[in-house]
């Protein structure tokens, strides 16, 4: 029996075209998301750009519905990349990350999570915000875990079966903060701390995935999914022994590969192989711009 190839599935937001005084302009649809899927394995094809809409994959979460009917976004219609912006892959209840998840140092002490605010969740080509007062701020490119269905007590044999697809995560982390708080909760869910995206992979291969950052245009050195101290199936055997996923919940699985310290005016990029990369600019916190 083959598997199953796999598919890109995306939450996006459609432009509008309103013709005012002068020429066509795309504006943002305000609250509006739509989910579409895309099967070309090449995804910078022609046919990796042109995207059909679906029902929502997270019919039990109403945070996760798709808005009412939109003339050319029913499903099964056609739309093409210039006219949706991408949205961060759901919209979680919960986001989770591993501790200390790196080789068989991270194997070698208990399964350890933090949770992160799902407020600190943003999508792809929005701005991590930094506060004047954060100090030092580390980017760490994850493959990410989206859950697909409520899960309670999931052993390594269905494990797989409450994972809709994986997406790349940034666990934007202020690091002195974490020398002082405990729980990690300073560090890990100031607001857009958790940029996701720009899609969810379904029915992948995560075993040995090449996971990188490239910070201002210098790719910093590679590591693997396969250096993952406790792997997929294992986490989420963990995190459902104590808790219920729910649909649309990110797990942030850990960071091998090297990062560099992040400001405003940079640009950090977060690859994971068979995804894609997750790009978003570095700003000065826009709370606490004052106005001339």
């Amino acid at each position: 029996m083959t598997s199953p190839l796999p598919r890109r599935l995306a939450r996006v937001r459609p432009t509008r075209t309103a013709t005012e005084t002068g020429p066509s302009i795309a504006r943002q649809s305000p609250d509006e998301q739509f989910f579409v899927a895309n099967d070309s394995p090449d995804f910078n094809s022609a046919e990796g750009t042109r995207w059909t809409v679906v029902e929502s994959p997270f019919p039990a979460s109403r945070a996760n519905g798709s808005s009412p009917a939109r003339q050319g976004w029913e499903p099964g219609a056609q739309v093409s990349e210039d006219a949706f912006t991408f949205l961060a892959p759901s919209v979680p209840v919960n986001v989770l990350g591993m501790a200390h998840n790196t080789g068989q140092p991270g194997r070698d002490l208990p399964p350890q999570a933090f949770h992160k605010a799902a407020s600190s969740v943003i999508g792809p080509g929005e701005a991590i915000q930094l506060s004047s007062t954060v100090g030092y701020v580390d980017p760490e490119a994850e493959l990410t875990i989206v859950v697909g269905r409520a899960a309670r007590g999931l052993t390594l044999e269905t494990a797989r079966s409450a994972i809709l697809g994986y997406t790349i995560g940034n666990d934007v982390s202020a690091r002195d903060l974490q020398k002082t708080d405990e729980l990690w909760i300073s560090a890990k869910s100031q607001d857009t701390f958790t940029p996701a995206g720009p899609w969810m992979v379904t029915d992948l291969d995560v075993a040995d995935l090449e996971i990188g950052i490239v910070h201002n245009g210098t790719e910093l050195k590679t590591a693997s999914s396969a250096d993952l101290g406790w792997k997929v199936d294992e986490i989420l055997v963990y995190l459902s022994s104590f808790m219920t996923l729910q649909p649309g919940d990110l797990v942030l699985t850990g960071f091998p590969a090297e990062c560099a310290r992040i400001q405003p005016g940079d640009t950090v990029v977060c690859r994971v192989e068979g995804i894609g990369e997750l790009r978003n600019p570095v700003t000065a916190a826009s709370w606490e711009q004052q106005p001339a």
